[in-house]
């Protein structure tokens, strides 16, 4: 790998991160790029820089540039403070911090690695050609992420919040989303659900996200593998908080985050997850209190965290067709304004361009531009990021 993603700091200035953070959101509503009437959303605050700029950056570096992306890790961080229980309070921070891959003192042989493929194959949640990265991926140390939590994507290379920073502006938009359906039903019902387990469920139902999706030298991150029908980082998410033996009540809303535990087909998809996580984490899920006695189903009668953390967790309905549409629009601009060849949309060169303007503007906020101003209106807002 060259230089830039070798020689990545992972303590990274963090704390320079978080202080720089401060006042972020404020931040947001200033102009040094000015690419848009106050009536019709909030300039966009970035550096304007060249495509060779962008190349030579790296995704870890774009991350660490971006308001939006300070904005939102702040208020996790923030958030996250104000869980109640000092347990819970305490280890959702540390992994905001420092989302390691512990689960991985669990193989530290290929034969430890091989054992558990053989369960996970025999219950039918992995192919038996699956080599062992791909549910588990590589990593130099359970101690330490790969890459820090605020720099990650939100997900796969062409999917939502695919940026650098993405992963800290998904989960941001999702605990305000959690947390507005918990203060609804507790206006409304005087709904006795608890607010630290929707705090942390959500925060945290992403933390492999940095270690599924790692960034590559070529710019693009790291290709998810399925595992138990879903993409590897929610299971492993789950197996993570199981290895750090936390509540089971927080385990079980977070493993809801893919799925409710609705109906007996719904159902079966969250015991399947916590059955595989808990496989890999070498654990019983029964004795933990994730399933009911017959391990079936989750216990019972069955929490409404889980359900809110489902719901909150619903961003990707506009916004991975948001992605789709606005990858492809940007590709589109590309060519036509930076003169990049087809083949060039599938290379370093563009990677380089859209990390840097998704992570700057957020890809989000790029498409709503173009949705609310036409793309003539985009077209001028990535310019102003990135000159020809």
């Amino acid at each position: 790998m060259s230089d830039m993603f070798e020689n990545m700091n992972l303590d990274c200035n963090r704390r320079d991160f978080i202080r720089m953070s401060a006042g972020a959101v404020a931040a947001l509503a200033l102009t040094s790029v000015p690419i848009a009437a106050a009536a019709k959303g909030p300039a966009i605050k970035a550096a304007q820089v060249s495509l060779q700029d962008c190349i030579a950056m790296g995704p870890v570096a774009m991350a660490e540039k971006s308001a939006p992306v300070k904005a939102a890790y702040e208020y996790l961080v923030k958030t996250a403070g104000e869980i109640r229980d000092a347990a819970i309070r305490r280890a959702t921070l540390e992994i905001l911090d420092n989302p390691a891959p512990r689960l991985m003192e669990l193989y530290p042989t290929e034969a430890a690695k091989e054992r558990t493929k053989q369960r996970l194959v025999a219950a039918g949640y992995l192919k038996p050609a699956a080599a062992h990265d791909e549910f588990l991926p590589p990593c130099k140390s359970p101690s330490q992420t790969v890459i820090p939590f605020y720099t990650a994507p939100g997900s796969g290379y062409g999917s939502h919040h695919s940026y650098p920073g993405g992963l800290a502006t998904h989960v941001a938009v999702n605990v305000k989303a959690a947390l507005g359906f918990y203060n609804a039903y507790q206006d409304v019902y005087g709904y006795p659900v608890s607010r630290d387990i929707v705090i942390a469920a959500q925060t945290l139902h992403d933390l492999h996200k940095p270690w599924v999706f790692q960034w590559q030298e070529s710019g693009a991150s790291r290709t998810e593998y399925p595992l138990a029908g879903q993409g590897a980082h929610h299971v492993l998410t789950i197996a993570e908080l199981i290895h750090r033996q936390m509540p089971a009540e927080l385990v079980v809303a977070m493993a809801c985050a893919h799925n409710h535990p609705g109906s007996a087909t719904d159902e079966r998809d969250v015991v399947n997850w916590l059955t595989a996580a808990a496989i890999i984490a070498d654990e019983d899920p029964v004795a933990l209190g994730l399933l009911a006695a017959d391990g079936k189903t989750l216990p019972q009668p069955r929490r409404a965290e889980g359900f809110i953390t489902h719901l909150g967790d619903h961003d990707w309905v506009l916004s991975v067709p948001a992605a789709q549409w606005t990858i492809a629009k940007l590709g589109e601009i590309a060519r036509r304004e930076y003169g990049m060849t087809a083949a060039d949309l599938q290379t370093a060169k563009f990677y380089a361009f859209r990390n840097y303007v998704f992570s700057q503007a957020t890809l989000e906020q790029l498409y709503l531009i173009w949705t609310v101003q036409g793309e003539a209106a985009l077209t001028e807002t990535v310019k102003s990021l990135v000159t020809a």
